[in-house]
């Protein structure tokens, strides 16, 4: 975890450390709670406090850090409440944005969807653990992209970024959970495809409610285990 790492050379110096720093919390390196020492992580980065500390400022933003008096910076508690706001606030928006965006969604969108499934379906029987949450954003971005109701799209959006850790959790949970998110994702495009659009919400809130549910039953049980 503290070995010499290159130092980042791509986008602002704020961005690339907040890239950074997302991707080692996402993939578990940084576990809830892990204190992130500013001055030996700038260091290592190659950059100055300043902006490291936006690149905190923006992860704190993402609800993946929070900043505490006389503590610094630390990597934000899994929390049940969390999930239950994020994920009912996802069941009750998504379904509104892909009611609409059906009708207007082509035959090049289904391409990529096609191709996203494809992707998808490969990554998750080989663990690939760091492209789940990634394709899962594109995959629902995709599907809502043609619903022409931009203030929405920007909350659902932020919301699918919030919930990124949460997803890639509860993919990790077991083989049937991912075989679970592999069917009804592709059951999904399929309805989307025939134009059904009642049974294409009706699936999609189900599925948004089904990860929730694994992820608070999964929390419990390990804070019950302590």
């Amino acid at each position: 975890m503290n070995e010499k790492r290159p130092a980042l050379g791509f986008a602002t110096r704020a961005e690339a450390a907040a890239n950074e720093l997302r991707r080692r919390i996402l993939s578990g390196e940084y576990e809830e709670g892990y204190q992130l020492r500013q001055d030996a992580l700038a260091t290592e980065m190659g950059i100055s406090r300043i902006p490291f500390r936006e690149a905190l400022l923006q992860l704190e933003n993402e609800g993946l850090v929070k900043i505490l008096p006389h503590k610094g910076a630390v990597v934000s508690e899994l929390s049940p409440e969390d999930i239950t706001e994020l994920f009912e606030l996802r069941a009750l928006l998504e379904p509104v944005l892909l009611r609409k965006s059906i009708p207007k969604l082509t035959a090049e969108d289904f391409e990529k969807l096609d191709a996203i499934l494809a992707e998808y379906s490969v990554v998750l029987h080989a663990s690939q653990e760091g492209r789940w949450g990634e394709l899962n954003t594109s995959l629902h971005q995709l599907l809502l992209s043609r619903a022409e109701q931009p203030k929405t799209s920007a909350i659902v959006a932020s919301l699918l970024q919030h919930t990124d850790r949460y997803t890639r959790m509860q993919l990790s949970l077991s083989e049937a959970a991912r075989d679970v998110a592999e069917s009804e994702h592709a059951e999904l495009v399929a309805l989307c495809k025939k134009g059904d659009t009642r049974a294409a919400t009706s699936l999609l809130k189900r599925h948004i409610e089904h990860a929730c549910d694994e992820l608070k039953a999964f929390l419990r049980e390990r804070r019950q285990a302590r």
